[in-house]
């Protein structure tokens, strides 16, 4: 009866996710996978009788997988499961599993049995005490890097759900006019991105533009008119990057910012001029008229986000929207690229405008025709 139940509301929801427009489906998906790329690895409790495995375990997997706590025994383990929640659990002792299952939460663990012996009878008694998992001892290391691979997955993918169900209930994610990501998002989610790429010590950069003009759009054309101009120049943004990975969101009217994860400053500096050319070299359509329009660029990037340096996100932006205002206030239609100073790695910041034509150069700037 419950199975069946579970069956229906299943086949309900795949219904009306059927029901929904294709962007929307693909703007979750894309909000999804910012989220799935800044989550910190799950916590994971290790707790084993057999030591042979545990120390095999422990040498196996690496702190950018899960992130390991070793518990001595099955009632310490309860105890440290009951204080603070691990999304997975790796384990050969059935009775802490039996335990975990039987105590009343709000979220489930994932749970892998490593079982002394291969065999289906093992592995059911596994199953029967609930765990998710099965694998024997003996196994491959490489089944075994697999099996805790998946449940790595499982466990993020579970810990960003719930956090988007939550975080659904109290804001958009995704902006409704442009369908990039809404200022919202990008003021909780920024900061992930900034904290991850320090966590690895990789490289992190950060892109605002501004269409240039844009009072004059929408005098001209109509608010519907400068409606159709920002759809438009949302899609033309997203189609320069790496799906995925590279995400936009619209922060205010015409104000548009693009994270580049993993991507120095040279490499951001070569996408902001692609995105200023996409936009400035093929006129938008606004009710089946061809209009030019220009969008003006500030950029600031790090080669590798140090740990110790703080509000970096905070001064990713303000550097960034520095740069924009200079692009703005020189011209427009260009790109002003500025390296984040950091203390420690001695390096000066360094800037870099790039218009369509002209050239110039300044003190620690250096204007170079594209």
């Amino acid at each position: 009866m419950r199975s069946g139940g579970q069956t229906t509301v299943i086949q309900r929801i795949l219904e009306r996710r059927a029901e929904k427009p294709p962007e929307i489906q693909e703007d979750t998906s894309a909000t999804i996978a910012v989220m799935l790329r800044v989550v910190p690895p799950p916590r994971a409790l290790l707790v084993f009788e057999n030591e042979a495995i545990l120390h095999q375990l422990e040498d196996l997997i690496t702190s950018d997988v899960l992130e390991l706590e070793v518990i001595p025994d099955e009632f310490d383990a309860v105890r440290a499961f009951t204080e603070e929640f691990s999304p997975v659990i790796i384990t050969d002792n059935l009775e802490l599993i039996r335990k975990v299952r039987a105590r009343q939460t709000n979220r489930a663990p994932y749970i892998l049995y490593v079982a002394e012996i291969d065999e289906g009878l093992e592995r059911e008694v596994g199953l029967i005490a609930g765990a998710d998992d099965c694998i024997g001892r003996r196994s491959p290391e490489r089944e075994l890097h697999a099996r805790i691979a998946a449940a790595r997955r499982i466990a993020e993918l579970e810990s960003v759900l719930r956090v988007a169900l939550v975080e659904n209930r109290k804001l958009s994610t995704t902006d409704d006019l442009t369908r990039v990501a809404s200022r919202r998002f990008f003021t909780k989610h920024f900061p992930r991105e900034v904290e991850r790429a320090a966590r690895y010590g990789r490289a992190l950069s950060l892109i605002l533009c501004d269409i240039d003009h844009f009072k004059n759009v929408n005098d001209t054309l109509g608010h519907a008119g400068g409606d159709a101009v920002l759809r438009q120049f949302g899609r033309r943004l997203q189609d320069e990057l790496r799906r995925g990975v590279d995400w936009v969101a619209r922060i205010g009217g015409e104000e548009f910012a693009i994270v580049l994860p993993e991507t120095n400053y040279e490499q951001a500096l070569d996408v902001a001029r692609k995105l200023r050319n996409a936009v400035a070299t093929h006129s938008f359509d606004v009710h089946n008229r061809r209009v030019d329009i220009t969008a003006s660029f500030g950029m600031c990037g790090l080669e590798s986000v140090p740990l110790d340096v703080r509000r970096i996100p905070q001064n990713l932006v303000k550097i960034a929207d520095a740069a924009l205002y200079r692009s703005k206030n020189t011209g427009r239609n260009r790109v002003t690229a500025t390296s984040f100073p950091t203390e420690a790695n001695g390096k000066k910041p360094r800037a870099n405008a790039t218009v369509g034509s002209d050239s110039m150069s300044a003190s620690h700037s250096n204007m170079a025709k594209e």
